[in-house]
């Protein structure tokens, strides 16, 4: 089960068996049901989690009540409304289940416990935080300077194999276009 968790923080360093232990002994084993939602906006974030398995979509209403689609956190992804969690305000985010999902969580009183006890999982955290930035970053530069098609294509590299587990609706949800755009898209692609 932790596994995966071991395999994604070996990426950012390198952790004896005994502190991986430590590490991983106040993550929540979880299961989330279809269609459950986990975090809905005005809710406070206290947690992070790490998907082992399913996928979760991370949304928010724009302006005209239209869904908009932030990310998908699939298997070896962390998922959380981060401004809700560092700043402690109600959160603007949903965390919905798109499938059955198995998630270690870590409640946020639990991950500050780890920072003073553990310092290197302080950096851990750090150095995810920053990759997390430069991939929003990303996200927010393709949208407002990549024609859709480039975006689409984008999203086929990003989450291989994502389309197929997900609807047209929230593929298109995270693209910023209709599902009717999307499917000319696909037909112009493919």
């Amino acid at each position: 089960m932790s596994d995966l968790l071991f395999k994604n923080i070996s990426q950012y360093m390198s952790l004896s068996e005994e502190d991986f232990k430590r590490f991983v002994k106040p993550f929540e084993y979880k299961k989330f049901k279809k269609k459950e939602i986990v975090l809905k906006e005005g809710d406070y974030c206290l947690f992070e989690g790490f998907v082992l398995s399913g996928c979760f979509r991370i949304y928010y209403l724009n302006e005209k009540g239209f869904e908009q689609t932030l990310y998908f956190a699939v298997e070896g992804w962390w998922m959380t409304d981060i401004d809700s969690l560092i700043n402690n305000v109600p959160g603007i985010l949903n965390i919905e289940a798109l499938e059955n999902i198995e998630v270690l969580m870590i409640a946020k009183s639990d991950k500050e416990h780890l920072y003073e006890s553990m310092p290197q999982i302080e950096k851990l955290f750090r150095i995810m935080n920053q990759k997390s930035s430069v991939s929003l970053q990303r996200r927010i530069l393709s949208l407002t300077g990549k024609t859709a098609d480039q975006r689409y294509l984008e999203f086929l590299e990003k989450y291989p194999g994502l389309e197929q587990r997900i609807t047209q609706q929230q593929v298109a949800s995270y693209l910023g276009i209709t599902h009717e755009f999307l499917s000319k898209i696909r037909k112009r692609i493919l």
